[in-house]
């Protein structure tokens, strides 16, 4: 059943290593809820209250957004192919940009990908774990290369301008500051 706790055990950094998949919950007071599933090998565990992933280009920009107004964040885990278990992380999270003072620091933490746009550094107050047994087994099969490829034929100067084209605004209109902070 499931379990409360203050900060991240050995375990769970081992279970969230792991993980091909996670989920990146966040809202602002008034907005709509943004739920957007994580891959490739992009989160860290720092310690036992702090998580750092990196964020790539995509089609929207919500999080980076809603964290600017509301720094409220949620990551779930799921054991999709051992026994079950549900693993969610409440913090509160900042974005940092490619501008950002601390950027270079943690970008180092991850092998470079085409397109990265964002970190996001999550000081976690809750750790919570539940059983997951509705939760269906599922394979992984392997990490789909068409975001990476779509990146690096974009060329820096393209993801420039899909930032300024698609990730400036959220679907409810907040600022996500990417132009200003990365270029």
């Amino acid at each position: 059943m499931g379990q409360r706790y203050t900060e991240i055990s050995e375990k769970l950094a081992e279970f969230i290593a792991a993980q091909k998949i996670f989920f990146v919950g966040t809202a602002t007071a008034d907005s709509s809820v943004n739920v957007s599933p994580k891959g490739m090998d992009s989160l860290r565990v720092l310690g036992p209250q702090r998580v750092v992933w990196l964020n790539v280009t995509g089609s929207g920009n919500e999080t980076a957004a809603h964290v600017q107004q509301n720094p409220r964040m949620t990551l779930m885990f799921c054991d999709f192919d051992g026994a079950p278990l549900i693993l969610r992380l409440y913090g509160k999270a900042r974005v940092i940009h490619q501008k950002d003072a601390d950027w270079d620091e943690l970008f180092a933490l991850f092998d470079p990908l085409p397109g990265a746009r964002q970190i996001f550094d999550m000081s976690v107050t809750l750790v919570q774990t539940s059983c997951g047994m509705a939760v269906p087994y599922y394979t992984y099969v392997g990490e789909r290369e068409q975001l990476i490829n779509w990146a690096v034929k974009k060329g820096p100067a393209g993801l420039v301008q899909y930032w300024q084209d698609k990730n400036q605004i959220s679907l409810d209109g907040i600022p996500t500051d990417i132009v200003a902070r990365n270029i």
